[in-house]
């Protein structure tokens, strides 16, 4: 067909504390998977108070972030310079391959961040501090 079309409201919630394999454990909408998009990966994270996703690089994949709603605490940059900056709904960040980067929601309301990763690779988390030197 060459497109696909979705609400926020079709694409069922993912508790990730029920997957022993995948830290965080955050609520996840799998945006990518119910659109059937083969290029990136596409996910709506939520974030209760005090939540967040710990500092770490991928090996291949570059992600953007947008701020749907909350505010949040960003570690960004290689290991030995990263910058802390905060982030409130409207705001963009992108991480490219082996530079680190982890967010916590510091607002007193929930969260939600919208993560797109290309390419589409299982690409885990890796700590920056392991790969100083490899950029």
């Amino acid at each position: 067909m060459g497109y696909e079309v979705v609400h926020t409201d079709d694409v069922p919630v993912t508790d990730l504390s029920n997957i022993d394999e995948i830290p965080p454990d955050l609520d996840i909408r799998a945006v990518d998977e119910a659109l059937g998009a083969e290029s990136s990966k596409v996910k709506l994270w939520y974030f209760e108070p005090g939540e967040e996703i710990q500092y770490h690089a991928h090996s291949e994949q570059e992600e953007l972030y947008y701020v749907l709603q909350g505010t949040f605490s960003l570690k960004l940059g290689p290991s030995g310079e990263s910058e802390i900056v905060e982030a409130g709904p409207g705001t963009f960040w992108v991480a490219e391959p082996k530079t680190g980067h982890g967010h916590r929601n510091i607002g007193d309301d929930r969260g939600i961040v919208l993560a797109i990763g290309a390419p589409p690779i299982d690409d885990p988390g890796l700590d920056p501090h392991s790969i100083d030197g490899e950029e």
